[in-house]
């Protein structure tokens, strides 16, 4: 039996991760140090004789004795409101848990495949987004610390596959969305369905002309499982697409969760991008992939996990308490 580590894997889609390789007959080596993670979001899979897990901070040194085959490293907080409140922790983990994991892999003679994302192409000024564009980002501004960890992730990850032969994968992550996502995570999906379920008016940031293209979890499982038994070394945009506009989404969502909310508008964030949609071009060439369930199906499942959740999940307005990972 082949054993991955995973390490993120108590957060959203470090989490649909486990599962699908438990699925595929992997022992499963889960690891987290539940900065952003959910405890709630790996119970399933507690008891389950292929899953371990380890309670760790991978900027610290890995040690495992057992052999490891693969690796997916997806740790890294991946929202605006949780890397601008932890911006040193977000910075190390992409570099300094990135050059951990990287030394794992060379010890372990381990294939790694690191979670980039599409925040690589800054506010882009190429549409659609290939891997081919090098990215408009603004290193100093406030999301720096999450846009330069992950160039920077790809940068010693290349390093170390040119110059110590390390088996490497990279995926470019588009907006992922559908169950375990956090409630009050500040990205666009949780906060339109909270608000809606809340009674609340739909806050739109800037005047809504701004596109994002959202990619269901199962396809993006299904992208990255296929990137990793490929033979590919170098970025893979895995996304969905379909682009809509923000304002056009928050009318979508009034429609889907039957509500009767209106929609405010408040000033748009700093950097925030303007246009967001993946050519996967590549992806489908490469790996035979594209995404199949459709924006509306994948917004019914997801609006059916936020209606299950506690109320006072629901109502929760201080999300995560950060403080015990901050050193004054």
């Amino acid at each position: 039996m082949n054993t991955i580590l995973i390490t993120g894997a108590a957060g959203f889609l470090g989490s649909h991760l486990c599962d699908r390789f438990i699925k595929e007959g992997f022992h499963v080596i889960g690891m987290d140090n539940y900065i952003t993670g959910d405890q709630r979001n790996i119970e399933h899979l507690i008891e389950n004789t292929n899953f371990s897990f380890i309670e760790h901070d991978v900027t610290k040194h890995i040690s495992i004795d057992q052999k490891i085959h693969y690796i997916l490293h997806f740790a890294s907080p991946a929202s605006p409101i949780d890397y601008l409140k932890i911006p040193i922790q977000t910075l190390k983990v992409g570099s300094l848990g990135t050059h951990n994991l990287l030394g794992l892999a060379k010890a372990k003679k381990a294939r790694l495949l690191i979670a980039s994302t599409s925040e690589v192409y800054g506010d882009p000024l190429v549409h659609p987004q290939t891997e081919d564009y090098y990215g408009n980002v603004n290193t100093i501004g406030p999301r720096g610390v999450y846009d330069e960890a992950k160039r920077f992730q790809e940068s010693i990850t290349m390093a170390y596959h040119r110059f110590h032969g390390i088996e490497t994968r990279i995926v470019r992550i588009f907006n992922t969305y559908g169950p375990r996502m956090r409630l009050n995570d500040g990205r666009v999906i949780p906060a339109f369905m909270g608000q809606a379920l809340r009674g609340e008016d739909l806050t739109i940031f800037g005047d809504g002309s701004q596109t994002r293209s959202f990619c269901y979890v199962d396809d993006q499982v299904e992208g990255i499982y296929k990137l990793l038994f490929s033979d590919y070394a170098y970025p893979v945009n895995i996304g969905n697409p379909h682009e809509i506009s923000i304002c056009d989404f928050a009318e979508e969502i009034i429609k889907l969760t039957n509500t009767t909310q209106k929609v405010i508008y408040k000033d748009l964030p700093v950097d925030d991008p303007m246009q967001r949609q993946p050519d996967i071009s590549l992806a489908r060439k490469l790996l035979n992939w594209e995404p199949k369930v459709t924006r509306e199906e994948g917004m019914k499942k997801t609006f059916e996990f936020f209606k299950n959740l506690p109320e006072e999940d629901l109502f929760k307005r201080e999300h995560r308490d950060f403080s015990k990972h901050i050193k004054t």
